[in-house]
């Protein structure tokens, strides 16, 4: 691999609130990277194209929030099976050649929160929401052994690609309407963005189930905040933010990630929120 100053960021818009700098960076210098650097860009899905083809050989990898994940997938030389699937790809790393490869650690990200809270596995699990976000939480799903998914969405025909997703899978899936629905699963994950809170808040949450939501600022949301009032377990996106980002770094800088040090740069960073 070619040598000196390397360059990654994350591309989105809007992009200023995001807090992967922070984690990249932390990762960065606890490996002792200090050639690195990690930005943000502002970018949306249709300059992805003219972006990627005005960079040289220094930018290794990119950290892709929306509007840009099925952007990436496209844009991509190589697609990951994952993201095929998923058509939504949060990483693009920079292979050998020059080209870029689309991953997709969001799954991942997903998952290991899961796990780290004590989900070790899933029967049956609801997403809320059915966006790209939402596919990764599928498969994360799946992946723990989930044999019936209820996805529960404002609009039910937007859920197409989800349930393809699913079917993929082999997963049975139920797709019912926001307004008036009833989640009785004992795993949950909402994708529903700040605007939809109040709809999902205002369902009937109940003791002993987990609800994971992808959202961490602000935190905790109404949706986190009605969980704990009915006892129910919540776990916050920050959790999935910080698991899929030392996936990336891996992926990214060809090294282990740093664990303890990118949790201290993080938990640092939410507790001045």
């Amino acid at each position: 691999m070619a040598h000196g100053p390397r360059r990654a960021a994350v591309l989105g818009r809007p992009v200023s609130h995001s807090l992967s700098p922070l984690v990249h960076r932390a990762a960065y210098a606890a490996l002792g990277l200090d050639d690195w650097r990690y930005d943000a860009l502002d970018v949306g899905a249709e300059d992805l194209p003219d972006l990627l083809a005005g960079l040289d050989e220094e930018w290794r990898g990119f950290s892709v929030t929306m509007p840009c994940k099925q952007a990436a997938v496209d844009v991509a030389d190589r697609v990951e099976p994952l993201p095929r699937l998923l058509h939504a790809a949060n990483t693009l790393v920079r292979e050998d050649d020059g080209g870029w490869r689309a991953e997709n650690t969001d799954v991942a990200g997903i998952g290991t929160a899961l796990q780290v809270a004590g989900i070790e596995s899933v029967d049956r699990a609801a997403v809320l929401g059915a966006g790209g976000t939402a596919a990764a939480a599928a498969v994360a799903l799946a992946s723990l052994g989930a044999r019936h998914v209820d996805v529960v969405v404002r609009d039910p025909s937007r859920a197409v690609d989800l349930v393809r997703v699913l079917d993929v899978l082999q997963v049975p899936v139920t797709v019912s309407a926001l307004d008036g629905a009833e989640v009785d699963a004992p795993v949950v994950v909402s994708t529903v963005p700040v605007a939809g809170q109040p709809a999902v808040s205002a369902l009937p949450w109940r003791a002993g189930q987990t609800v994971l939501d992808v959202l961490y600022a602000p935190w905790p949301t109404p949706l986190a905040e009605r969980v704990t009032a009915a006892g129910g377990t919540v776990i916050g996106g920050a959790e999935v933010l910080f698991w899929q980002a030392t996936v990336q770094v891996e992926l990214m800088t060809g090294q282990q990630a740093p664990i303890a040090e990118m949790r201290r740069a993080l938990d640092a960073a939410l507790s001045v929120r």
